[in-house]
């Protein structure tokens, strides 16, 4: 399995033997209005052309419909006959962009071999919740690949431990920027990241969806000094830069 992070929570996977494309956000840096007032956004370029991004894509997976995940630009971009997967009732907006085969992840569904599940997420607590909306986790799984589980954009809380007890991951995927909505945490910070590291010690994390909005409150640096004074080191904890590739074995 590769992984390449194209930036925020962008990824590319080469996962048995397919092509897939995560959460595709492919606006010019600074094209998009701020959170917070301090800056437009996304506060960087592609580390990569879209045309590059997309070359080999077989599948594409959108989480939910913030434009950080899937915007103005992967809408015109993204070729409209790939197949789409996304969470529950997101499907019809999809396919007023003109996406013709969108299928909802309602559990499980295998897909060219590759089993993938729903997993539950919350972006943010309490009346944050509803402001943010619904969002989804996944699980991949396949013969002679590592086991992933990417929680997508998520706070640390029960359902997300009990999904690394359950599904024992290899991989864990994190969104760990630590980003603020109206002073409350919508996705996890350097101590939740650290705390999922602790609750899964035999999982390689990946930390992405970093330094690319203006709304974020942990750099790469600050989540790398906070693992390393905790004891997680770059082998337990990985946070790649916008544009890297990770190759990971399976267990």
């Amino acid at each position: 399995m590769k992984l390449q992070l194209i930036r925020n929570a962008t990824l590319k996977l080469s996962y048995a033997g397919r092509s897939i494309l995560i959460d595709p956000y492919f606006a010019p840096r600074y094209s998009l209005p701020s959170y917070t007032g301090k800056s437009a956004n996304p506060l960087t370029d592609l580390p990569l052309s879209v045309e590059e991004v997309l070359q080999g894509v077989e599948l594409v997976i959108v989480s939910h419909l913030h434009t950080d995940h899937f915007d103005s630009v992967a809408k015109q971009r993204v070729p409209k006959h790939l197949p789409l997967i996304c969470q529950p009732g997101d499907e019809a907006t999809i396919a007023a962009e003109g996406f013709t085969d969108v299928e909802p992840l309602e559990g499980e569904l295998v897909w060219q071999g590759i089993t993938i599940t729903r997993c539950e997420g919350s972006h943010g607590l309490g009346p944050v919740r509803e402001k943010m909306g619904s969002v989804m986790g996944l699980t991949l799984a396949a013969p002679g690949e590592p086991l992933i589980y990417w929680a997508g954009d998520t706070v640390l809380y029960p359902p997300v431990l009990e999904t690394v007890e359950r599904v024992v991951p290899d991989v864990i995927i994190s969104h760990s920027c630590g980003a603020l909505w109206d002073g409350d945490l919508i996705v996890m910070d350097a101590v939740e990241t650290i705390e999922l590291c602790r609750s899964a010690p035999e999982a390689t994390v990946v930390a992405v969806h970093m330094e690319a909005l203006d709304h974020a409150t942990v750099s790469r640096a600050y989540l790398r000094e906070a693992a390393d004074a905790a004891g997680i080191g770059p082998s337990r904890l990985l946070i790649p830069a916008d544009g890297d590739v990770i190759d990971l074995p399976a267990r």
